[in-house]
Formats: structure tokens, C-alpha cells, sequence
């Protein structure tokens, strides 16, 4: 397997979350005001925390508690959030006015927002070690792809109106969004995803292109908890799933092969104590390893991140 030497932008400080809603007061379209808007994201933040109980008793049987997110509960969810979904598809068509296009971009980050507290609780609770029944892992990650896909559709669409960018080399872009986190053992993985193939680096031709980045941290061997473990104890590595365009000796063409891979540093040296190095080092240089060719079908976001945990707990076991 062929290793490519890039130079490559360090992910350490990527925007890891969209940016919370500014204070904006237009009106996003005649039938609603921004002011509505905020409070019923407000309500459907409140729910996504609520504990999985819903507007009745059925969601208090013994399954729902022992897998710790009832399925009931959790599609009322989803259905609220694809409703906020479709709303703001629709606000599009009414705008008319500069000040309308900026409330229709801060509507959607913050909907972006929002959101991150469901994606975290479906994958937390999907893919932990002691969820069951397993059929409700199962339906717990479809829910997940359904809104990821949708918010997707909804960002490509506000893009292809000029309302945001999906470009990472802009600065106020949404280029990405974080689509929920979990934990086996000592390792912590985010997820995010791309809303396009997007350049492997902001700066110069790879061509690689990465659709999924996952910041997998590894706890310390004494940590039980969550969010408790010293910064200074964490080690964290970053994992792409990226495709490229190969040729095609058969019709002279090219074929798309996806794979995934990781980030490795090379320069400056993720040893070195010499905080010059850091400092005089504008683009720092690294390595995408190679780890998985998937072939030439894109996986969804739930089945590459099922494949890269595999991987992950496969190197766990063999250490």
C-alpha cells in the first residue's frame, strides 16, 4: 500500500461545533417571526436533553429504561427536528430582503446546534456495550441517518441560494457539522461529517477528498469517567474516510474508491518540547495512512463509522 506524503493543515483546532445562535430579531418569513423560531428550538433542545420519558406512560416500560432511550420517544424527536427541517426549507422561498438572508443563516446553524445533544444521545446509546434489544441499536442509527442526511440536503440547498457556504477555505463556512459521540472502553470517538467531498487540505491538490473525520481520543487506563479526564492525559488521533479519483484503464475513465485512513504528523514533531517548532511551522506536514479500501460505494456516515470501529477495537487487541 502506497503511502502520499502531503503537506497537511493540523485538524487540532478545527471548528468542532457550529457556532451558537446570534442574537438576531427579523423576521425569518410573513408567517412566522425570528422570535418564534428561537423558542421553538429552544423546545426542541429541551426535549433532546429530557430524559427518554415522552408525553406519556408508554415510554416508562421496563425495555425503554434498561436501553436508556425509548424508541417511541426518540422518533417523536426526530419527526420535531425534520418538521424544523422542512420549515426552513420552505422560509427560502419567502425571503426577500438582505437582513431575511442573515436571519435564514443564523436559523440554520442554530438548528445545527441544536441537534448535537440528539445525534450524541442516539450514538451513545446505539453503540454502547450494554444496549439492547439489539434491533433498537439498529433503529436508534437509522434515526441518526435520516437527520443527518436531511440536515445535509438542507445545507447544500441554503448553499446553492447563497445563503451559507459549504467551502472550508472560507472562514464562515459549514463546510461540516458533528453528528454525535460515544465511548467503548478508553476510547471516546466524534463524528463528523462533510456535506460534500471536500479537498483533503484547504491548500494544494491531493486528490483526496474527505467526506467523515472522527477525533477518537484515548483515555488514560485509570479513567471511568466521561468528561472528568485532565486535558493533559488525552491523546487523540484523527480519522478520515476520503475518496479519490482513480483512472479506469477500461473506458479511460475514473473511478471513485473510498478508504479510510489517518492522519499522521510528521512535522513538526508531535515529540518535540520545542514550542519554536510549533510556532515557525505555518502548515504543518503529515501523512494520510491508508488503513481500509471500502471499494467504489460511498457507505453512509453509520456504516463507515461501524467499519472504523471495528478497526479501532481489532488494533485494541492486538496491542
Amino acid at each position: 500500500m502506497t503511502e502520499t506524503k502531503v503537506e497537511v493543515e493540523s485538524p487540532a483546532d478545527p471548528r468542532t461545533f457550529c457556532n451558537p445562535p446570534q442574537d438576531n430579531r427579523q423576521k425569518l418569513d410573513p408567517m412566522g417571526t425570528r422570535r418564534e423560531l428561537e423558542e421553538s428550538l429552544l423546545l426542541l433542545a429541551d426535549v433532546a436533553l429530557a430524559p427518554p420519558c415522552g408525553r406519556d406512560a408508554s415510554c416508562s416500560c421496563l425495555e425503554v429504561r434498561q436501553a436508556g432511550l425509548g424508541l417511541q420517544c426518540s422518533q417523536q424527536q426526530l419527526q420535531g427536528f425534520l418538521k424544523k427541517v422542512e420549515h426552513l426549507r420552505d422560509c427560502l422561498v419567502s425571503r426577500n430582503s438582505h437582513l431575511e438572508k442573515q436571519a435564514l443563516a443564523a436559523a440554520v446553524t442554530t438548528l445545527l446546534y441544536t441537534c448535537q445533544p440528539f445525534f450524541r444521545r442516539l450514538e451513545s446509546t446505539a453503540r454502547s456495550p450494554t444496549s439492547k434489544p439489539s434491533h433498537l441499536s439498529a433503529e436508534l442509527l437509522d434515526f441518526s441517518q435520516q437527520l443527518c442526511e436531511r440536515l445535509e440536503q438542507l445545507l447544500l440547498t441554503y448553499a446553492r441560494y447563497g445563503i451559507l457556504s459549504v467551502d472550508e477555505a472560507e472562514p464562515n463556512s459549514v463546510s461540516h457539522f458533528c453528528i454525535g459521540r460515544c465511548r467503548l472502553g478508553r476510547l471516546k470517538m466524534t463524528i463528523f461529517r462533510y456535506c460534500k467531498p471536500t479537498p483533503y487540505l484547504s491548500r494544494g491538490d491531493t486528490g483526496l477528498y474527505k467526506r467523515m473525520r472522527w477525533n477518537v481520543e484515548r483515555l488514560p487506563a485509570d479513567a471511568d469517567g466521561d468528561e472528568e479526564e485532565g486535558e493533559s492525559d488525552r491523546h487523540t488521533d484523527y480519522f478520515f474516510l476520503c475518496c479519490e479519483d482513480l483512472p479506469n484503464q477500461s473506458d479511460q475513465g475514473a473511478l471513485r474508491v473510498w478508504s479510510i485512513g489517518q492522519w499522521v504528523q510528521l512535522d513538526p514533531d508531535p515529540q518535540t518540547d520545542d514550542l519554536y517548532d510549533w510556532i515557525l511551522c505555518d502548515v504543518p506536514g503529515g501523512d494520510f495512512q491508508k488503513l481500509l479500501c471500502l471499494g467504489c460505494t460511498e457507505p453512509s456516515s453509520c456504516s463507515a463509522t461501524d467499519v472504523l470501529l471495528q478497526l479501532l477495537l481489532q488494533q485494541r487487541r492486538s496491542e
